[in-house]
């Protein structure tokens, strides 16, 4: 019950505060960000998942090509099942299931190499960022910044991720250029 009321008093403070002052900006040593919305939403962090997002499409299309073809030569053995002695048959089949794993295990690793290539880029984002996100808390006087999936109520007035995309993005993308993480 007491969790109940702190948290309708918080409420009604952050609702209270935001409409009577919402040029003030607010004090707290513990502030929070999205972290996943941050990279989601940055302009600059877009930018740089550019060129991925390209590759990823490319494999994409290669995945559904090396289907179809993977489909008209199962169809195929199964037309010549007939036509075949059982031991070609079998022979042929296992050649064609081989086939179908080494495909398989090529695809996923060019998979496991996007993924990684994205974490690559997601981390020479946030490490870019650091220097904005510093200046942000040290303008607020905060401690400590906490990432809004651990946290379990608060106000809306510490969440800074809305403030970070905008000066990321200011800091880092130029209209006349393609973004790039510094050196």
């Amino acid at each position: 019950m007491l969790r109940f009321l702190l948290a309708l008093v918080l409420v009604h403070l952050a609702s209270t505060t935001s409409a009577q002052e919402p040029t003030v900006q607010f004090s707290s040593q513990i502030l929070i960000i999205d972290q996943e919305a941050l990279f989601q939403r940055s302009q600059f962090a877009q930018s740089l998942l550019g060129e991925l997002e390209e590759e990823s499409k490319a494999l994409a299309a290669e995945n559904r090509e090396i289907e179809e073809q993977l489909i008209a030569e199962e169809k195929q053995l199964t037309e010549e099942r007939e036509s075949l002695e059982p031991e070609v048959f079998r022979q042929k089949a296992i050649a064609f299931d081989e086939k179908v794993v080494a495909l398989r295990a090529s695809q996923d690793e060019k998979t496991r190499q996007l993924l990684a290539k994205r974490e690559t880029l997601q981390q020479s984002f946030y490490q870019a960022a650091l220097p904005v996100l510093t200046e942000i808390i040290r303008e607020r006087g905060a401690l400590v910044v906490l990432d809004t999936r651990s946290v379990f109520l608060s106000s809306g007035q510490v969440d800074i991720t809305n403030e970070a995309i905008t000066r990321i993005d200011a800091a880092f993308v130029n209209a006349s250029e393609t973004p790039s993480v510094p050196e």
